[in-house]
């Protein structure tokens, strides 16, 4: 963990190293949450459309078709692979390797060329930021994460990641949020998961987590009847869960 710098009452809070270029934050006592962990992609930042069109650029040369319908439903949705269409087309292991290489590549690209954050959030986080244990949990591989970290300026917000490197199951299985709840120190019921799609909902709530959805423009159709709340917003967030009423203009 990360250098210890904020307090609740006796109890100290690890925050990142390298946070301290932050204004210092109002520190709020005696919230009822005392960790949250984000999801990264739809929820912080928005690459999903980027990730779908990396996937496109590589797969619709071979005439394998992966719609925005699909990709909705079985990536976001399920957390199918993208590249299982390609494996039901018969290519040998080695080209689907190749292609998966080509994927990563595009993806990049297209995120050096424009990631950005989703409306509210650097705001939101800053409000945050000091009042809670933050991390972010993501499928992302890490490579594909420090890139967006970088290019966002989000990392200085949060104490700790677990990216899809750092786990054996991905989402929806339990895992990511079970290791980050370990990672906290805190209870299950002292922890709030902010989740964008279903299947990030259901590893959540796999794991005895509060979790509230906020559904991006890919996964407002998802079933989010599990969450305990379902927001429109991120903008929404400081009032629910901070004491004292804040106004993200």
């Amino acid at each position: 963990m990360a250098e210890l710098v904020y307090a609740y009452g006796s109890e100290p809070y690890p925050a990142r190293v390298g946070s301290s270029s932050l204004p210092a934050p109002t520190v709020i006592q005696n919230p009822a949450f005392k960790a949250m962990f984000f999801d990264n992609d739809g929820l912080l930042v928005n690459t999903e459309p980027l990730y779908l069109q990396a996937v496109q650029d590589v797969l619709g040369p071979l005439g394998i078709e992966i719609t925005r319908e699909w990709y909705i439903r079985e990536n976001l949705g399920k957390g199918t692979s993208t590249f299982l269409l390609a494996e039901q087309t018969g290519l040998p292991e080695e080209r689907i390797k190749e292609l998966r290489l080509a994927r990563n590549e595009r993806y990049t690209e297209l995120l050096k060329n424009g990631v950005q954050p989703l409306d509210g959030v650097p705001e939101v986080l800053e409000l945050l930021h000091g009042n809670f244990l933050m991390g972010v949990v993501t499928s992302s591989r890490k490579d594909h994460f420090n890139t967006i970290m970088e290019l966002t300026g989000l990392r200085k917000f949060f104490s700790f990641f677990i990216t899809g490197n750092d786990v054996q199951n991905t989402k929806p299985h339990p895992e990511p949020y079970l290791t980050a709840l370990e990672h906290s120190g805190f209870e299950k019921e002292q922890c709030l998961v902010l989740e964008d799609a279903y299947r990030g909902v259901q590893a959540a709530k796999a794991a005895g987590l509060t979790c509230y959805a906020i559904p991006d423009e890919l996964t407002r159709a998802h079933n989010f009847s599990s969450a305990d709340k379902v927001l429109t917003s991120i903008r929404e967030l400081p009032d629910l869960i901070l004491p004292v009423k804040s106004e993200v203009s």
